[in-house]
């Protein structure tokens, strides 16, 4: 029988199809989660929020983050050379949004990227779980020393971002990751929203009672310049708080 030379358009055709089925059985691979249990601190898989002391009554859009394996524990970034596991620091969790495991990347091996990165994304670090990238990220911080201004806890779930390349993307930071919690996040409860904003609201009110004016004056110079060092920091001058 005569060899049959298959067309362009039919090998393409079938590569794509062999591609996507065997996207589709690693995707079906990944363990089921468990309920998200705000009462047990367990939130699976999850990106966590919590107001900070002093600082969240100055301006509530900053608190401490955190990650959360797919058991549900939470990790987070809580001191020099510490990465704290299941006891999240600064109080329980306010705000948390479940991230999406199919929109991550975990190669098998340096052809089986499915984000765009391919070695920049090997070169970064990969790995081939959730738990396993959050490991990878515990053991670089724990050699690493915590700055509020510099490096701190959304520097940690950056750096967990850009090893799951989540959502197709390399480019993960500071900003981006409290905008996500910020604008996407969801709250646990109404009291985890009056612990978050009532010391703000008391804190402003005395302020203009005792002070008057200048007082609502200086606490926006100060929420101004907080998000402005941030932003300048992350990008325009990125050797200031890359981290």
């Amino acid at each position: 029988m005569p060899f049959r030379r298959l067309p362009k358009m039919e090998l393409t055709v079938a590569y794509d199809a062999e591609h996507a089925s065997s996207t589709q059985r690693i995707q079906h691979e990944f363990w089921p989660l468990d309920e998200i249990d705000p009462k047990n601190a367990k939130f699976p898989c999850c990106l966590v929020w919590t107001p900070l002391p002093v600082v969240s009554w100055l301006a509530p859009f900053i608190g401490h983050v955190g990650i959360c394996r797919e058991d549900g524990a939470i990790l987070d970034f809580a001191g020099s050379n510490f990465v704290n596991v299941d006891d999240f620091s600064f109080g329980a969790v306010a705000r948390y949004l479940q991230l999406d495991r199919e929109q991550c990347c975990f190669p098998p091996n340096v052809a089986g990227h499915t984000c765009k990165y391919g070695y920049r994304h090997t070169e970064y670090g990969t790995s081939l779980t959730w738990d396993d990238a959050l490991r990878s990220s515990m053991r670089y911080y724990e050699n690493k020393s915590y700055n509020l201004f510099t490096c701190n806890c959304h520097s940690f779930v950056a750096n967990c971002f850009n090893r799951f390349c989540y959502g197709g993307s390399m480019s993960w930071n500071m900003i981006n990751v409290a905008a996500l919690i910020l604008f996407k996040g969801h709250w646990v409860d109404n009291m985890s929203i009056l612990r978050s904003f009532l010391p703000f609201v008391v804190v402003l009110c005395l302020g203009i009672v005792m002070v008057g004016w200048p007082f609502l004056i200086g606490l926006f110079s100060f929420s101004l310049l907080l998000l402005g060092w941030f932003l300048i920091g992350t990008y325009c001058a990125k050797n200031l708080i890359e981290c």
